[in-house]
């Protein structure tokens, strides 16, 4: 009876409110739950390998129903990284030279799972600014002469609309065009007239026909993963260098691949974003807008372009006054800036050296660049290229490398409408002193560091602004 009576007297007692509630909701609660939580003892562990830019690895003990952007968060975690929410895991076919960012939805272990064990497959951690950026910029994606709209369509629909008819189960564009197949069981490629349907991939018997005789299958994309060509033309024997494929997921062989190639960056990025939305659909939009839950100016799909960390820090400000202010007038933040760079070369003459003596600008500006996470030594014009693309052809992703043609010129690689650019850096000599400069010594900097720096705030001679540098990350 007394122990009734106190149970019934503990059951009387109100709960207490958890004073921090915001624990419940952690991003990183389905990564870190393995070890906080008693009930997540009995879930399955299992390790994985993950590899980043400069190929460290690191060995991580996850649960099996682990999500990829519960691998990346957790990355982010251990190496105090920045989440500017444009981490990805990427998967990588060392055999077949293919790769793709795996959605953050997708089970790393089911994905895991489709491999060939004598394959030395591999999982990245990497930036891909691109993976949501068709949300931001539907105007780069989905150029006008590659889609069409149902009949029932009016004439004009605004790029935002279109993103909701590819996220609407009703209705859903059309795209078009030609692309290159490689035929089935052979080393040639015959160029057809494609059309992507809800149904799937289709190619045209007969020219630019549209009619239901004359359309013959090529692929659907439930049971199947795609990919895109990390080696261009060099294995396939491509005629272009933009190539994609679909492998099906429980097969390891290079006969049972669809592959296909585009004649162009554009044209290749339309195709993938659209199967992309086709296969995943709303899944994609509520993967984009998970990090900002919550906020009040993220409504459904109210698809406006978010501002990168890097770009929210970058703001010219005058502190001259008793308050500082941000300087909107462009015209007046190029003057500053300017001024900016005459004052920093004149506190430049007074640095000194590691013993502690006056050091030359010229000797600094050889050396100083080389610490910074955006320059890469001594790589290739195509290494280049492919850092770039691994990163997303985003309007403002760059690098700056080493000039192979001229040793003492460095070179400034710029992705600019789905395509990389590369600017040379030239030194002058001026009084005695080093300068670097992109526009012929009309604008002058002591090194590389002022130099980047300045273009971060103004596009000046660049096609944009630098946003996004390509890092080669350890783990």
């Amino acid at each position: 009876n007394r122990r009734e009576k106190k149970d019934d007297s503990i059951s009387e007692i109100p709960s207490i409110p958890n004073p921090f509630p915001e624990l419940c909701c952690s991003p990183f609660a389905s990564v870190l739950s393995a070890s906080l939580l008693p009930k997540a003892t009995s879930r399955k562990k299992q390790v994985i390998k993950v590899y980043s830019e400069d190929d460290t690895s690191r060995a991580l003990e996850v649960p099996s129903d682990i999500t990829a952007r519960d691998v990346c968060q957790l990355l982010i975690l251990k190496n105090h990284y920045i989440d500017d929410h444009s981490w990805t895991l990427f998967e990588q076919l060392t055999h077949t030279s293919l790769g793709r960012a795996i959605e953050d939805h997708e089970l790393v272990m089911e994905v895991q799972s489709n491999w060939v064990m004598e394959e030395q497959n591999k999982l990245y951690f990497r930036k891909n600014y691109a993976k949501y950026e068709f949300f931001k910029n539907p105007l780069s994606f989905f150029p006008d002469h590659m889609i069409s709209f149902p009949s029932e369509t009016s004439a004009a629909v605004s790029h935002s609309e279109i993103l909701q008819m590819f996220l609407s189960s009703s209705m859903y564009p059309e795209i078009h065009g030609y692309l290159h197949a490689k035929e089935q069981g052979k080393k040639s490629w015959k160029k057809l007239y494609f059309l992507l349907r809800r149904s799937g991939l289709y190619f045209s018997t007969k020219g630019t026909s549209k009619e239901p005789r004359h359309l013959q299958f090529f692929c659907e994309f439930s049971n199947s993963d795609m990919y895109m060509s990390l080696t261009g033309k060099k294995i396939s024997g491509a005629p272009t260098n933009y190539g994609f494929c679909f492998k099906p997921n429980k097969s390891g062989g290079t006969r049972d691949l669809k592959q296909l190639c585009a004649d162009d960056e554009q044209s290749r990025t339309c195709w993938m974003t659209a199967i992309r939305l086709l296969k995943y659909g709303m899944q994609l939009y509520q993967n984009y807008m998970q990090p900002y839950q919550g906020r009040s100016d993220c409504s459904p799909l109210n698809i406006t372009p978010m501002r990168s960390i890097s770009e929210n820090s970058l703001v010219a400000m005058d502190f001259s006054g008793h308050r500082s202010r941000i300087i909107e007038n462009p015209t007046e933040a190029l003057s500053v800036a300017v001024e900016e760079g005459l004052a920093w070369r004149r506190r430049g003459c007074l640095r000194l050296n590691s013993h502690g003596s006056p050091i030359a600008m010229s000797n600094m500006g050889m050396s100083i660049h080389r610490s910074q996470s955006w320059f890469h030594h001594k790589i290739s014009r195509e290494e280049a290229q492919r850092l770039i693309l691994q990163h997303g052809l985003v309007d403002g992703v760059f690098l700056v490398r080493d000039s192979q043609s001229n040793p003492k010129t460095f070179v400034l690689s710029l992705s600019h409408g789905l395509k990389i650019k590369h600017f040379q850096i030239v030194p002058l000599e001026d009084d005695g002193k080093l300068f670097y400069t992109l526009d012929d010594g009309h604008t002058r900097f002591t090194d590389l560091i002022q130099l980047v720096e300045f273009y971060q705030l103004n596009k000046g001679v660049l096609p944009c602004k630098l946003k996004h540098y390509c890092a080669r990350i350890a783990l």
